[in-house]
């Protein structure tokens, strides 16, 4: 027998203005089309008078041919009521390119549950600003193309690299630890589809060296978060964030071991949200569904 990941199935995620009766139109839609409703999960800011809502449903059996329904929903649903809408389907294999520079944790860790199959992506190639991470690229059987990008080339680089992604058809990016600033005219070409990972502490530290900052300080939590990147610096829709306690008796190493820990970790997290459909985007904030 077929599983619930063996289907072919289809996701809806939408966000409009909140008003009565929204989730029975939508469920009604699917079940009216002999659809089966494998997921649904739904949420209301009450603040701001938002709907949000997530539904999977199975496509065996469903009446509306699939290059079709997004036109139907918008006809009988979304229009009527301002819903703005996306529809994925399972078939779909989402194209990742990964950006690293020098510094390996976060890259191991994606390629690590990439070639365990952990997630329905596809990694055509990797991109780098330094050669340090070919061997690695290599070893996992993935393309790797070097742009070493700095302030004076950046014009003329990041042409060529989105030119590239756009050839290869990539649909969102992932930086695993690329120590270089992407231009805003970059960013235009994938909102909301571009990954980055930081330490985060409580307080924050800047710099170079933020692990030996906070070791001076001496701080009790370190943390990690990941984020859309956005063209405010670091100030995009915050993704997935968690934290790991600090004593006296940790040292720098310490402290720079677990914040990678945490990183890898985190930037895994937010990336598999991301493959899975599970984020809306509003207002430079995310609604992260279950």
């Amino acid at each position: 027998m077929a599983t619930n990941m063996q289907k072919s199935t289809a996701v809806l995620l939408i966000h409009c203005p909140d008003k009565q009766g929204l989730l029975a139109l939508v469920t009604e839609f699917i079940n009216k089309n002999n659809g089966n409703v494998l997921y649904l999960d739904q949420h209301v800011d009450r603040q701001e008078k938002l709907f949000y809502m997530r539904v999977e449903w199975d496509l065996e059996d469903f009446e509306i041919p699939k290059n079709k329904i997004a036109d139907y929903f918008t006809t009988l649903i979304a229009h009527k009521n301002e819903m703005t809408f996306e529809i994925h389907f399972s078939e779909e294999k989402p194209r990742m390119a990964i950006f690293v520079s020098k510094i390996s944790h976060c890259l191991y860790d994606l390629l690590a549950r990439y070639t365990a199959g952990e997630w329905n992506v596809e990694i055509p190639f990797i991109i780098s600003n330094h050669p340090d991470m070919a061997e690695v690229a290599e070893r996992f059987g993935i393309d790797y193309h070097i742009f070493p990008i700095n302030k004076s080339n950046k014009d003329e680089l990041e042409p060529k690299e989105i030119a590239l992604l756009k050839e290869h058809k990539i649909d969102f990016i992932v930086l695993a630890r690329y120590m270089q600033i992407i231009s805003d005219e970059f960013i235009t070409h994938f909102p909301n589809r571009i990954i980055n990972i930081h330490h985060s502490f409580l307080p924050a530290f800047v710099g170079a060296k933020p692990y030996h900052a906070a070791h001076e300080r001496g701080v009790k939590i370190i943390g990690a978060t990941s984020h859309y990147v956005t063209t405010e610096l670091d100030a995009g829709p915050i993704i997935k964030q968690e934290v790991t306690h600090i004593s006296h008796k940790d040292t720098v190493t310490d402290l720079i071991r677990k914040g990678r820990d945490l990183e890898k970790i985190v930037l895994s997290k937010a990336v598999s949200k991301h493959i899975d459909r599970k984020l809306l985007v509003y207002n430079n904030r995310t609604v992260v569904f279950s």
